[in-house]
């Protein structure tokens, strides 16, 4: 009886969220209102209806090698769901989610008939609640075939463009759920300010305000309005929160990090993406001050949810139960460490590959050491996602409604961001080049798909050059389309000589030498480094190739900043393409020939020495004009020291135009703190080329009652002017963006003076009480 109960509450929600659809197509009323509903009542009563086992099966979520043929990571080739496993998975565990592919990319034929195979069986038989399919497409459906692959995150940091960043979000979620899938786990919003850690590719850089607000163009892109739409995506928050910040660099290892700057540096990402109707988050794997994040009830409910306001779903990343007792060593074993996530806050465990999350959890509500009320929050919180996705509605999607998936339209817009992100941070008068010059390309990164792409592509690693988008060229094939006189050497590999001497001979026929510097493409713990120094067979490869007397243009395509601080001086010119993507060899190529004039800046301080890792909103007993503080006369030794201990700053950039500030000025000199600061500065390109520059404002707080950083990025408009061309720019500083986190730990404006710096352009400014 009860199985039909539930059966005829499901059919009462699906005839309900009909006609709510028919309600708002007539009355132009917008998604996401927190009213009680008759919706929000039938859930409940869909809730109310299901067995204990039933609702821990909606908090489940396994990997599709559970119900697939073969064994978990060796599963039978081709891919095929084991009707047998999957039966197990409907009818005996009521799961309530899958993840995942089989370790390499689907074609779109085979992702709907795993998606309608899932779906005819969890809507049938089981709790007959559909299924929700969860996935890492990380910059792209890099696990469809055929899908549009996106520079990666730290790319699109790169263009300082929110149109560009919410475009390829807006496309990753069309090519999603053309897939059948309709959850993706991303955007990244932890911060990259140790770029030992092998994940910092995936972030949007170092900064709060540049990456909250490509966090915020990144969920609308992928949810936009309307959740229900076929060509939208429920975005997940990653990884919640202090994930990017260990100290000893290494991925999933202990973050030691002061609250106030907790919730400074790191928590605000998330909460500008919360309040944009983010309808899940993931959990940061590691531990931040010794408590994992997933135990830690602090961070899960009281800052998540009371003061972040946080709503929606709280997923486990992979085995992360598991690991609090194999890993954190904080629980005895998996009951313990289930009663622990659950009671800090979870809703959802990736277990993935096993059902020992349910079978303990099933025991401890059996025992009463967690409530099944605590259990129906979490399921709300599921069929309300489900829900708001049109899941109950149409839980199989219509694989026809696709017709842009891989069209040129879309791979010209993964084209334009990577040649938005690239970034020119030397030129000697070098570039452009013309295509009557002699060119020698060399170099690791020369040749490789991989090596622009980085992890996260078609496999987990991005190293298995057989799933290669076909018809896309690398730099050296996209040079040789643009000009005749292209000539191609291997040089040296990653990390040993091939034919360097060859290719120095060789060096001396040609009037310029490229050459692309690379790493090994990588995910997770695997892309962790040890140094930030390029191999020395790359740096060997500079030198020697130096000793032609040509001038050298050096490309690098990595996944973090790598030390140049010795071989800088070999190079004439340097563009920086980050991991640029499929269509990063074009970007690169039409960028050194001057057919897209360079407009990226640094998302990220780039580092001069190994072990000075200093962030541009650094402290100023920090300043980088001086020996990290010393006052006194320097020795010998430490004179070499003594100037910038960076590379390049934060939100440095060059242009093939040049571009001059003037005529700054402030609606006023005094602010309530209620007030916003409205700023205007004439941008003028004294060029024939035109251009788009990145108009920063930075503000520095002069006295504070906690010491204040040096400056603060607190807002940015990119600019495109055409040759000789003028634009009065407008920008806008709310006081409260001013605020920092005080003495007593919560959010304060003090007033006082402040400067605002624009290009090279400062004016001060203050604000009252």
């Amino acid at each position: 009886m009860k199985m039909k109960h539930i059966k005829h509450l499901i059919s009462l929600l699906l005839i309900l969220l009909i006609a709510e659809a028919c309600s708002e197509k007539t009355n132009h009323q917008k998604e996401g209102t927190e009213k009680i509903s008759k919706t929000d009542s039938i859930i409940d009563s869909l809730i109310n209806s299901m067995s204990i086992e039933q609702k821990i099966g909606q908090m489940t979520q396994i990997n599709i090698d559970v119900i697939s043929k073969g064994e978990v990571y060796k599963l039978k080739s081709p891919h095929e769901i084991d009707s047998l496993k999957l039966d197990v998975a409907v009818n005996k565990y009521y799961v309530g989610s899958v993840l995942n592919a089989a370790g390499y990319p689907f074609s779109r034929q085979h992702w709907e008939k795993i998606i309608t195979t899932i779906q005819k069986k969890a809507t049938s038989q089981g709790s007959k609640i559909p299924i929700i399919y969860g996935i890492d497409a990380i910059h792209g459906a890099n696990y469809t075939v055929g899908a549009t692959l996106f520079p990666q995150q730290i790319a699109l940091a790169a263009t300082w463009n929110p149109n560009v960043v919410e475009n390829a979000a807006s496309i990753t979620a069309y090519d999603v759920s053309a897939s059948g899938i309709p959850w993706n786990f991303s955007p990244v919003l932890d911060l990259a300010r140790q770029p030992l850690w092998g994940r910092f590719y995936e972030t949007f850089g170092e900064d709060v305000y540049l990456a909250k607000t490509m966090g915020k163009a990144f969920v609308n892109g992928y949810q936009g309005n309307d959740a229900k739409h076929p060509h939208k995506v429920a975005a997940c928050l990653k990884h919640y929160v202090g994930y990017s910040f260990p100290l000893s660099g290494k991925d999933r290892t202990p973050a030691w990090i002061p609250n106030r700057v907790l919730k400074e540096y790191f928590l605000p990402t998330f909460k500008t993406a919360v309040e944009e109707g983010a309808m899940s988050i993931m959990v940061n794997s590691g531990e931040v001050n010794g408590i994992p994040v997933h135990a830690s009830h602090e961070l899960l409910t009281k800052v998540l949810r009371d003061e972040l306001g946080f709503k929606g779903v709280v997923l486990t990343d992979w085995e992360d139960i598991i690991k609090l007792y194999k890993d954190h060593h904080i629980a005895s074993n998996m009951k313990e460490a289930v009663h622990l996530a659950i009671n800090a806050g979870i809703d959802m465990s990736m277990t993935p590959n096993d059902y020992s999350f349910n079978d303990a959890l099933i025991e401890l509500v059996k025992e009463g050491k967690i409530k099944e009320t605590r259990l129906d929050e979490s399921v709300r919180r599921i069929l309300i996602m489900k829900q708001k996705l049109g899941l109950f509605e149409t839980p199989f999607p219509n694989f026809n409604e696709y017709p842009d998936f891989g069209s040129e339209k879309h791979i010209s817009q993964s084209l334009n961001a990577a040649k938005e992100a690239i970034t020119l941070v030397k030129n000697e008068s070098i570039l452009p080049l013309s295509i009557e010059k002699k060119i020698l390309v060399t170099g690791p990164g020369a040749n490789s798909l991989n090596y622009m792409n980085g992890g996260w592509t078609h496999t987990w690693q991005g190293d298995e050059t057989i799933y290669n988008t076909p018809g896309k060229n690398t730099i050296q094939e996209s040079l040789k389309l643009l000009s005749p006189n292209v000539t191609y050497m291997e040089g040296s590999s990653l990390d040993s000589n091939i034919n360097t001497a060859e290719t120095l001979k060789e060096a001396e026929n040609h009037d310029v030498v490229i050459i692309c510097l690379a790493e090994d493409p990588a995910a997770e713990g695997p892309a962790d480094i040890n140094s930030l120094d390029f191999p020395k067979a790359q740096q060997n490869l500079v030198r020697e190739l130096h000793k032609a007397g040509k001038p050298i243009v050096v490309v690098t395509t990595t996944a973090r900043p790598r030390i140049l601080r010795e071989i800088e001086p070999f190079m004439n010119a340097i563009l920086i393409g980050y991991l640029p993507g499929d269509e990063g060899g074009t970007a690169i190529a039409e960028t050194i020939f001057g057919l897209n004039n360079p407009s990226g800046k640094l998302p990220f301080t780039y580092p001069k020495y190994q072990g000075l890792n200093i962030t541009y909103d650094h402290k100023h007993t920090e300043k980088t004009n001086r020996f990290l503080g010393q006052t006194s006369s320097l020795s010998d030794y430490d004179a070499k020291f003594k100037g910038t201990v960076y590379q390049w700053n934060f939100g440095y950039g060059l242009s093939y135009s040049s571009f001059e500030y003037s005529e700054l000025k402030l609606d006023k000199k005094s602010y309530a703190k209620s007030d916003t600061i409205k700023i205007e500065v004439t941008l003028t390109n004294n060029s024939d080329i035109e251009g788009s520059e990145v108009v920063q404002a930075f503000c520095s707080d002069l006295v504070a009652s906690i010491t204040p950083s040096v400056k603060r990025l607190r807002s940015f408009k990119k600019i495109k002017l055409k040759p000789n061309e003028n634009k009065r720019v407008k920008l806008k500083i709310p006081v409260k963006e001013l605020a920092f986190v005080g003495i007593e730990n919560k959010w304060i404006v003090e007033s006082g003076d402040f400067t605002l710096s624009v290009g090279d352009l400062m004016t001060n400014f203050s604000v009252n009480e």
